[in-house]
């Protein structure tokens, strides 16, 4: 079973200036939510945008930068709750997707958000991205927009 996350608002309008950010230099983006289970499911604390070396078409992190990243989440005693990157067009998750994702758990999850959020807000979120989950084959398997919105809770 897939944990439900819950994320405020702040925490999307930062994602999507980051992911924008990158995008006005047509360059695609990650950016991990980090946050830490609760009873209901995983509390998304914040959004990190891990030093990267992307492209048009791909993203990746360098070894330092996912050591960083480790770091972080001992110190602050935080996990990877979602991965949200960009794409220069439609959202699929790509062949490059699949091999540099950096969650890898059964039930990650991966949102995959068009044409470099050109035009995503926090009010559409869930409707304009493709969300994905890896399976226990490990395979990224798309999530529905109807179950997207029971995973992912969207707050004030």
């Amino acid at each position: 079973m897939i944990p439900t996350i819950n994320c405020n608002q702040h925490v999307i309008e930062q994602t999507l200036s980051f992911l924008k950010n990158a995008g006005r230099t047509r360059q695609e983006c990650l950016v991990l939510w980090l946050g830490e289970r609760q009873k209901d499911g995983i509390t998304v604390r914040s959004a990190l945008r891990p030093q990267q070396i992307a492209g048009q078409d791909f993203f990746r992190i360098p070894p330092q930068s996912m050591r960083s990243i480790m770091s972080h989440l001992r110190e602050e005693r935080l996990m990877i709750a979602a991965q949200v990157h960009t794409h220069p067009f439609e959202a699929f998750h790509s062949e490059a997707d699949n091999r540099w994702a950096i969650v890898r758990h059964i039930g990650a999850l991966s949102f995959v958000v068009p044409y470099f959020a050109e035009s995503t807000t926090t009010n559409n979120f869930l409707d304009s991205t493709a969300l994905f989950a890896l399976d226990a084959k490990n395979r990224w398997i798309e999530v529905s927009t109807h179950s997207a919105s029971q995973l992912c809770q969207i707050h004030q």
